[in-house]
């Protein structure tokens, strides 16, 4: 059981990658032609100041029903991402170790496999909102991941709109995005193995796969080419402080 009180108070706004542009979204329109994604575009959108440097890309391919998974994005990514927000881009990918046939995987388990699916679609339609993170990191690390989703929505989106979220989940549109991280996942080089399953800069070795888990902080400081944030500069000091009676 994972608490999401302490660690989902601050989360900046989520960027969200269009063309190549990071925005923050407050809308996005999914465009279909014959049941098919076709294209996206924005609309009442507004871009992040220029800023001339380029940021840490990560990426991370998770299942939402991993444990591993969910401690991972809940006590690694998440507190990362708040600090170093301006240094680094981070897209999740939920797809995982899953396999494509109508998205429902063969398991033992039914009941399992149906639950395993409506996580995933519903973590894959919140990716096009606005209010993807706050609500995938709470539902991620609560205590019941199914039965989370709308009261995460409705603690840190209270003005989303969660029957249209369902309606994404349980129809055409959620299984094509579904469809498209199955074929970002299917795509990856190498293979991946395992989830989590993270990649630096379009890059997966066993070398930063392993400080990405145990030492992600200090792994996007060290990556970034430009000027460090103070968070990267002062992380180093040690803490010597003691409180006495």
């Amino acid at each position: 059981t994972f608490s999401p009180a302490v660690v989902l108070v601050f989360l900046p706004a989520p960027i969200l990658r269009i063309n190549g542009a990071r925005l923050w979204p407050q809308r996005l329109i999914v465009g279909f032609t014959s049941g098919k994604l076709t294209s996206f575009k924005t609309g009442n959108l507004y871009s992040r100041p220029t800023i001339k440097k380029i940021c840490v890309d990560m990426v991370v391919y998770y299942e939402t029903l991993c444990p591993e998974c969910r401690r991972y994005l809940s006590l690694m990514v998440f507190p990362t991402l708040v600090m170093l927000s301006d240094i680094m881009s981070l897209t999740v990918v939920p797809y995982g170790n899953a396999r494509s046939s109508s998205f429902i995987t063969e398991l033992s388990e039914y009941a399992v496999a149906i639950s395993r699916k409506s996580m995933m679609a519903t973590s894959t339609c919140l990716t096009i909102t606005n209010d993807a993170f706050p609500i995938i990191f709470c539902m991620e690390s609560s205590s019941d991941v199914i039965k989370s989703g709308q009261a995460c929505a409705k603690l840190y989106a209270p003005a989303l709109d969660w029957g249209a979220v369902m309606k994404c989940v349980n129809g055409d549109l959620g299984n094509q995005l579904m469809h498209q991280n199955a074929l970002k996942t299917d795509a990856l080089q190498p293979p991946h193995q395992y989830v989590p399953w993270v990649t630096i800069n379009g890059v997966h070795t066993e070398e930063l796969q392993n400080k990405a888990m145990t030492s992600l902080f200090s792994l996007i400081c060290s990556t970034y080419k430009g000027t460090k944030p103070e968070a990267c500069e002062t992380s180093h000091f040690p803490c010597r402080g003691r409180c006495f009676s």
